[in-house]
């Protein structure tokens, strides 16, 4: 009868209503199966996402589905969210659930019996105290128009209130918690019979008086702490405000930049390459490079504790002392470094401030170069210098040679191999409460 099927078009408002206002806490009451939150999930400006049923046996069927997928671990981002899932009645206070931006509440009310539906407006509107809320309920007056339907739309609903009903309920909230309600509804009538019968489902959109700029100030801050839901499962996304995680992809860049210019400066040293080595590529949008800088190669001689000498090079061209002297645009850093061991090494030292300019995304990351350096200080996987102002590369003359960017895919990808992908995608044929 309707197209999308009515339970879609419910979740599709609440969708537009978290792109038009951007909340950050969401808490979909009477989750069931989570299908709400398995959409909202990829709305990132929602940073804690929540879910509450009286059923816990529903959601722990579903709530794994609920987990980060493969693209969440390999295309990280700033964004962050938590998802919790809890066992609890509506009826019951939770100080956990205190000042949300949003409360969904999406065929839920009609279950409840009238002295129920009082403990839920006191709940949500009085003890919660949301910015907003969004509550759908059937439409007792278009049922006549649904085929084959006699009684209730669903065994359990204890009512099914007609608009005049909804309207009388929802402006005694309003007035009783200072709130305001815009009432609206999807599913339509067909052609001529909308004004006369509304929506198939009737909804009223809950914002509380007195919010300045979004910001959610709980009201009643006396309000006594009640932990009353109990907690079935939680999981923090991946994200790149976690340091952990922020390190991790960080040091797979840095590697695979100063393993890429050590490659390039090797090519013009030997001749293989064109023309001179620019060491900064393109950025986004095909700019020039951000700056021309030069590598020094280091070396270590045959004896313990002999200092390295080193090779400066500037666009893969070596520069002499006299060069060096005539050319005030020379990068120049001399580096020393005792050798470990008595054997020959030699490795090539990539200034950070070149990593730096060179790769967008090691910038974004780092913001500076001393956070550059800071974060790379404790970290085994890269070599700095003794004043830790470069990389140190080991040199190689042959098999120097990168195997392109598969190899730059594998580094990101390692350490997220446990990432789990979920395919729900199947929709059972559902009654007359699932689909209106």
């Amino acid at each position: 009868m309707f197209s999308p099927p009515l339970h879609r078009q419910r979740h599709q408002f609440v969708i537009d209503f978290v792109k038009r206002n951007k909340p950050k806490k969401v808490v979909d009451l009477g989750c069931s199966e989570c299908s709400l939150l398995q959409k909202l999930r990829f709305h990132r400006e929602v940073e804690l996402l929540v879910g509450v049923d009286i059923n816990g046996t529903t959601v722990k069927k579903k709530m794994h589905g609920l987990a980060p997928i493969s693209t969440d671990y390999l295309q990280l981002s700033y964004d962050q969210l938590r998802i919790e899932l809890y066992q609890g009645s509506v009826t019951q206070k939770d100080a956990r659930l205190r000042g949300f931006d949003l409360v969904t509440s999406i065929e839920l009310i009609e279950h409840l019996t009238l002295a129920d539906v009082k403990s839920f407006s006191e709940v949500v509107f009085g003890y919660m105290t949301p910015l907003a809320v969004i509550v759908s309920t059937p439409n007792s007056e278009f049922n006549p128009l649904l085929p084959g339907l006699v009684g209730f739309r669903h065994s359990d609903h204890k009512f099914e209130w007609t608009r005049t009903e909804f309207r009388s309920w929802a402006l005694k909230v309003c007035l009783e918690f200072g709130y305001e309600v815009e009432f609206t509804g999807v599913g339509q009538a067909p052609s001529g019979q909308q004004e006369g019968v509304g929506f198939c489902s009737q909804i009223g959109v809950f914002r509380r008086h007195g919010v300045r700029d979004g910001c959610n100030m709980l009201l009643g801050d006396d309000a006594e702490d009640v932990f009353s839901y109990t907690l079935l499962y939680s999981i923090n996304y991946p994200s790149l405000r976690d340091n952990n995680t922020l390190r991790r992809v960080l040091v797979s860049e840095v590697l695979y930049w100063a393993e890429k210019l050590k490659s390039g400066w090797m090519e013009e040293r030997t001749g293989e390459g064109s023309g001179a080595y620019t060491l900064c590529q393109t950025a986004a949008g095909g700019e020039g490079c951000v700056s021309e800088r030069c590598m020094e190669m280091e070396e270590k001689q045959t004896a313990c504790g002999a200092e390295m000498r080193s090779l400066v090079v500037q666009c893969g061209r070596s520069v002499s002392e006299d060069q060096e002297e005539e050319e005030e645009d020379v990068f120049w850093k001399k580096s020393q470094r005792q050798q470990d061991s008595c054997t020959l090494r030699r490795c090539v030292s990539v200034p950070l401030d070149v990593l730096w300019s060179c790769c967008p995304k090691i910038s974004a990351l780092t913001g500076s170069v001393s956070n550059l350096r800071h974060l790379l200080l404790d970290e085994p996987e890269v070599k700095l210098s003794q004043d830790g102002a470069a990389v140190l590369v080991n040199y190689q003359e042959q098999g120097t040679d990168l195997e392109g960017e598969e190899d730059h895919n594998d580094l990101e990808d390692s350490g997220y191999a446990e990432a789990r992908q979920d395919s729900h995608t199947a929709e059972q044929e559902e009654d007359w409460e699932a689909n209106v």
